[in-house]
Protein backbone atom coordinates (compact mmCIF):
# COMPACT_ATOMS: atom_id res chain seq x y z
CA UNK A 1 0.00 0.00 0.00
CA UNK A 2 1.34 3.43 -0.88
CA UNK A 3 -0.10 6.87 -0.26
CA UNK A 4 2.12 9.92 -0.80
CA UNK A 5 0.13 12.90 0.44
CA UNK A 6 2.72 15.68 0.83
CA UNK A 7 4.56 16.18 -2.48
CA UNK A 8 5.80 19.63 -1.43
CA UNK A 9 7.89 18.37 1.51
CA UNK A 10 11.61 17.79 0.92
CA UNK A 11 14.02 16.56 3.59
CA UNK A 12 16.98 18.96 3.94
CA UNK A 13 19.54 16.39 5.12
CA UNK A 14 21.95 14.45 2.92
CA UNK A 15 23.36 12.03 5.49
CA UNK A 16 20.98 9.09 5.08
CA UNK A 17 23.03 7.25 2.47
CA UNK A 18 26.28 7.98 4.33
CA UNK A 19 25.07 6.43 7.59
CA UNK A 20 23.21 3.59 5.89
CA UNK A 21 26.44 1.57 6.03
CA UNK A 22 27.09 2.08 9.76
CA UNK A 23 26.34 -1.61 10.25
CA UNK A 24 27.80 -2.05 13.74
CA UNK A 25 25.89 0.92 15.10
CA UNK A 26 22.65 -0.24 13.52
CA UNK A 27 23.09 -3.75 14.87
CA UNK A 28 23.81 -2.33 18.32
CA UNK A 29 20.78 -0.08 18.76
CA UNK A 30 18.45 -2.48 16.95
CA UNK A 31 19.36 -5.19 19.47
CA UNK A 32 18.44 -2.76 22.27
CA UNK A 33 14.93 -2.13 20.92
CA UNK A 34 14.12 -5.53 19.41
CA UNK A 35 12.47 -6.95 22.57
CA UNK A 36 9.90 -4.14 22.47
CA UNK A 37 8.88 -4.44 18.80
CA UNK A 38 5.83 -6.57 18.05
CA UNK A 39 2.43 -6.60 16.38
CA UNK A 40 1.49 -3.69 14.15
CA UNK A 41 4.45 -1.32 13.79
CA UNK A 42 4.52 2.33 12.68
CA UNK A 43 7.94 3.69 11.72
CA UNK A 44 7.75 7.49 11.73
CA UNK A 45 10.18 9.29 9.40
CA UNK A 46 11.26 6.10 7.66
CA UNK A 47 13.47 7.99 5.19
CA UNK A 48 14.91 5.72 2.51
CA UNK A 49 13.96 2.60 4.45
CA UNK A 50 17.43 1.69 5.73
CA UNK A 51 16.11 0.93 9.20
CA UNK A 52 13.07 -0.77 7.71
CA UNK A 53 15.34 -3.20 5.88
CA UNK A 54 17.37 -3.78 9.03
CA UNK A 55 14.41 -4.52 11.27
CA UNK A 56 12.32 -6.55 8.83
CA UNK A 57 14.97 -8.52 6.90
CA UNK A 58 14.76 -12.32 7.21
CA UNK A 59 17.90 -12.69 9.31
CA UNK A 60 18.98 -12.48 12.95
CA UNK A 61 17.97 -8.80 13.26
CA UNK A 62 14.38 -9.45 12.19
CA UNK A 63 11.80 -8.43 14.78
CA UNK A 64 8.49 -10.27 15.28
CA UNK A 65 5.65 -8.20 13.87
CA UNK A 66 2.38 -8.58 12.01
CA UNK A 67 2.49 -5.45 9.87
CA UNK A 68 4.99 -2.67 9.20
CA UNK A 69 3.90 0.81 8.13
CA UNK A 70 6.45 3.41 7.03
CA UNK A 71 5.46 7.04 7.50
CA UNK A 72 7.56 9.46 5.43
CA UNK A 73 6.60 13.01 4.32
CA UNK A 74 9.24 13.30 1.57
CA UNK A 75 7.93 11.43 -1.52
CA UNK A 76 11.39 11.08 -3.08
CA UNK A 77 12.68 9.31 0.01
CA UNK A 78 9.50 7.26 0.40
CA UNK A 79 9.90 5.94 -3.14
CA UNK A 80 13.13 4.21 -2.04
CA UNK A 81 11.54 2.29 0.83
CA UNK A 82 11.72 -1.45 0.09
CA UNK A 83 8.68 -3.37 -1.06
CA UNK A 84 6.76 -5.34 1.52
CA UNK A 85 5.93 -2.47 3.86
CA UNK A 86 2.96 -0.13 3.69
CA UNK A 87 4.11 3.41 2.89
CA UNK A 88 2.13 6.45 4.02
CA UNK A 89 2.96 10.03 3.11
CA UNK A 90 2.67 12.81 5.65
CA UNK A 91 3.11 13.08 9.41
CA UNK A 92 1.60 11.49 12.51
CA UNK A 93 -1.30 13.94 12.17
CA UNK A 94 -2.45 12.11 9.03
CA UNK A 95 -2.31 8.63 10.57
CA UNK A 96 -5.47 6.67 11.37
CA UNK A 97 -5.55 3.63 13.60
CA UNK A 98 -3.67 2.11 16.54
CA UNK A 99 -0.30 0.36 16.66
CA UNK A 100 1.55 -1.97 19.02
CA UNK A 101 4.88 -0.25 18.37
CA UNK A 102 5.72 3.27 17.20
CA UNK A 103 9.32 4.07 16.25
CA UNK A 104 11.15 7.39 16.03
CA UNK A 105 14.70 6.48 15.00
CA UNK A 106 16.73 9.70 14.67
CA UNK A 107 13.54 11.60 13.86
CA UNK A 108 12.20 13.46 16.91
CA UNK A 109 15.05 15.99 16.86
CA UNK A 110 13.80 17.10 13.41
CA UNK A 111 10.37 18.06 14.79
CA UNK A 112 9.90 21.55 16.22
CA UNK A 113 7.05 20.80 18.66
CA UNK A 114 8.32 17.50 19.98
CA UNK A 115 6.00 17.39 23.01
CA UNK A 116 2.90 17.68 20.84
CA UNK A 117 4.33 15.04 18.51
CA UNK A 118 4.81 12.60 21.40
CA UNK A 119 1.27 13.23 22.65
CA UNK A 120 -0.12 12.46 19.19
CA UNK A 121 1.99 9.32 18.92
CA UNK A 122 0.79 8.12 22.33
CA UNK A 123 -2.79 8.47 21.13
CA UNK A 124 -2.03 5.92 18.39
CA UNK A 125 -0.65 3.27 20.76
CA UNK A 126 -2.64 0.20 21.69
CA UNK A 127 -2.78 -0.71 25.40
CA UNK A 128 0.48 -2.44 26.24
CA UNK A 129 2.15 -0.95 23.16
CA UNK A 130 5.59 0.66 23.11
CA UNK A 131 6.82 4.05 21.92
CA UNK A 132 10.53 3.96 21.05
CA UNK A 133 12.69 7.06 20.47
CA UNK A 134 16.38 7.12 19.53
CA UNK A 135 17.94 10.58 19.18
CA UNK A 136 21.32 12.34 19.29
CA UNK A 137 22.33 13.36 22.81
CA UNK A 138 23.66 16.46 24.58
CA UNK A 139 23.05 20.05 23.60
CA UNK A 140 26.76 20.85 24.06
CA UNK A 141 27.49 18.55 21.10
CA UNK A 142 25.29 20.53 18.71
CA UNK A 143 27.42 21.23 15.62
CA UNK A 144 27.04 22.66 12.11
CA UNK A 145 26.30 19.06 11.08
CA UNK A 146 23.17 19.09 13.26
CA UNK A 147 22.05 22.38 11.76
CA UNK A 148 22.79 21.20 8.21
CA UNK A 149 20.47 18.20 8.49
CA UNK A 150 17.61 20.06 10.16
CA UNK A 151 18.01 19.23 13.85
CA UNK A 152 16.16 21.52 16.25
CA UNK A 153 17.97 20.08 19.25
CA UNK A 154 19.94 17.26 20.82
CA UNK A 155 18.50 15.57 23.92
CA UNK A 156 19.53 14.81 27.44
CA UNK A 157 17.74 12.04 29.33
CA UNK A 158 15.82 14.75 31.20
CA UNK A 159 14.74 16.67 28.08
CA UNK A 160 13.66 13.50 26.28
CA UNK A 161 11.55 12.48 29.26
CA UNK A 162 10.13 16.01 29.39
CA UNK A 163 9.16 15.83 25.71
CA UNK A 164 6.97 12.88 26.61
CA UNK A 165 5.47 14.44 29.71
CA UNK A 166 2.18 15.24 27.94
CA UNK A 167 1.67 11.56 27.16
CA UNK A 168 0.26 10.89 30.62
CA UNK A 169 -0.80 7.32 29.88
CA UNK A 170 2.73 6.19 29.10
CA UNK A 171 5.07 4.56 31.59
CA UNK A 172 8.84 4.88 31.23
CA UNK A 173 10.45 1.51 30.51
CA UNK A 174 13.99 2.81 30.06
CA UNK A 175 15.87 5.99 29.16
CA UNK A 176 19.61 5.52 28.68
CA UNK A 177 22.56 6.85 26.74
CA UNK A 178 24.22 4.69 24.08
CA UNK A 179 27.69 4.84 22.46
CA UNK A 180 29.99 6.12 25.19
CA UNK A 181 33.06 5.76 22.94
CA UNK A 182 31.33 7.75 20.20
CA UNK A 183 30.79 10.54 22.68
CA UNK A 184 34.54 11.21 22.55
CA UNK A 185 34.50 11.44 18.76
CA UNK A 186 31.51 13.78 18.80
CA UNK A 187 33.16 16.00 21.39
CA UNK A 188 36.33 16.19 19.27
CA UNK A 189 34.29 17.23 16.24
CA UNK A 190 32.47 19.83 18.32
CA UNK A 191 35.68 21.36 19.71
CA UNK A 192 38.16 20.86 16.88
CA UNK A 193 36.75 19.92 13.48
CA UNK A 194 33.36 21.68 13.43
CA UNK A 195 32.43 19.91 10.20
CA UNK A 196 29.02 20.25 8.61
CA UNK A 197 29.25 16.64 7.39
CA UNK A 198 31.49 13.75 8.49
CA UNK A 199 33.58 11.97 5.88
CA UNK A 200 33.14 8.34 4.90
CA UNK A 201 36.45 7.56 6.61
CA UNK A 202 35.26 9.12 9.86
CA UNK A 203 31.98 7.20 9.77
CA UNK A 204 33.84 3.97 8.97
CA UNK A 205 36.32 4.51 11.84
CA UNK A 206 33.56 5.30 14.33
CA UNK A 207 31.43 2.35 13.26
CA UNK A 208 34.20 -0.26 12.99
CA UNK A 209 36.37 0.76 15.96
CA UNK A 210 34.32 2.76 18.45
CA UNK A 211 30.98 0.94 18.40
CA UNK A 212 32.54 -2.39 19.48
CA UNK A 213 34.15 -0.49 22.37
CA UNK A 214 30.82 1.11 23.28
CA UNK A 215 29.14 -2.27 23.46
CA UNK A 216 31.60 -3.16 26.21
CA UNK A 217 31.73 0.23 27.95
CA UNK A 218 28.04 1.16 27.96
CA UNK A 219 26.97 -1.53 30.47
CA UNK A 220 29.90 -0.52 32.66
CA UNK A 221 28.67 3.10 32.74
CA UNK A 222 25.06 1.98 33.40
CA UNK A 223 23.82 4.00 30.43
CA UNK A 224 25.06 7.30 31.87
CA UNK A 225 27.35 8.22 28.94
CA UNK A 226 26.83 8.25 25.20
CA UNK A 227 26.28 10.34 22.11
CA UNK A 228 22.75 9.01 21.58
CA UNK A 229 19.83 8.64 23.96
CA UNK A 230 17.25 5.86 23.84
CA UNK A 231 13.82 6.23 25.42
CA UNK A 232 11.16 3.50 25.57
CA UNK A 233 7.67 3.99 26.97
CA UNK A 234 4.75 1.59 27.44
CA UNK A 235 1.06 2.47 27.30
CA UNK A 236 -0.64 1.10 30.41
Amino acid sequence: MSSISNPSFAYVGSELTLFEHAVNWKCYWSAQIAPYIAGDVLEVGAGIGANTRLLTAPNKTRTPHQSWTCLEPDPLLAARIPAGSAVLGGTIQSVVGLFDTILYIDVLEHIDDDAAEMARAAAHLKPGGHLIVLSPAHAFLFTPFDAAIGHFRRYSRASLLEANSLAARLQVVRCDYLDSAGLIASLANRLLLRQAMPTETQVFTWDRLMIPCSRVLDPMTFGRLGKSVLGIWRRS
